[in-house]
């Protein structure tokens, strides 16, 4: 595992019009390791966790990522899947996105690794939400990012995808990964993590080990 953090977040601080949402949130995340982010609905978890990954810009303080934009993969309630093209179009897109130059033999293995194999060439369009939370994780795998943020992937997954995905989240973390995850299910999820952000009362109210987190009620 290399050294000195990937993501680093000094002071940031947003607000909807003049409504705060939070302020002073500082962290940083090392490579292979978990960061969960926690809170209350309203908080602003996911507002957070797209300035993390770029796509929201902070109203005050600074982001730093330490690696390009092609090495990074968000996954969310949005799949960011093409209901108009199938499960095998969706990859050879994203394949020729991030110029990965994988071959129809690796997507069909991609595709395989989530369950979807048998569905490669069926519209995405047509799929569950769970499926298409499957072809999400697919896109991710094929990026085989450095920095990844998770908003609650586990939603729409049953038991089986959800252990696919726990183990590819694992198998990330092992190559170097580091990741940010927003989870819905946090007394299951907690051990997974090495680090916690929490916000409330409209700023950070923790930021340490996991296992120095207790959640409001535990």
């Amino acid at each position: 595992m290399s050294s000195g953090s990937i993501l680093t977040l000094r002071a940031v601080s947003h607000f909807f019009g003049s409504r705060l949402i939070f302020k002073g949130v500082s962290c940083e995340l090392e490579p292979g390791s978990i960061m969960l982010v926690a809170g209350p609905n309203g908080a602003g978890k996911t507002t957070l966790l797209k300035i993390m990954a770029g796509l929201t810009p902070p109203r005050a303080g600074t982001v730093e990522r330490k690696v390009p934009d092609r090495a990074m993969a968000f996954m969310g309630h949005q799949t960011f899947v093409y209901p108009a093209l199938s499960a095998l179009g969706n990859l050879e897109f994203w394949n020729s996105v991030y110029g990965r130059g994988l071959d129809d033999a690796a997507l069909f293995g991609l595709l395989d690794r989530v369950g979807l194999k048998g569905f490669a060439l069926e519209s995405a369009g047509t799929f569950s939400r769970g499926m298409a939370q499957r072809l999400s994780l697919a896109r991710v795998l094929l990026v085989e990012p450095e920095l990844l943020f998770l908003d609650e992937p586990s939603t729409g997954l049953d038991t089986a995808s959800q252990a696919l995905l726990h183990g590819e989240l694992e198998a990330a973390r092992r190559r170097g990964a580091g990741i940010v995850w927003i989870s819905h299910d946090l007394e299951r999820d907690l051990g997974r993590a090495d680090m916690v952000l929490g916000l409330g009362g409209r700023g950070m109210s923790y930021f340490g080990p996991a296992q120095g987190f207790f959640p409001e009620g535990a």
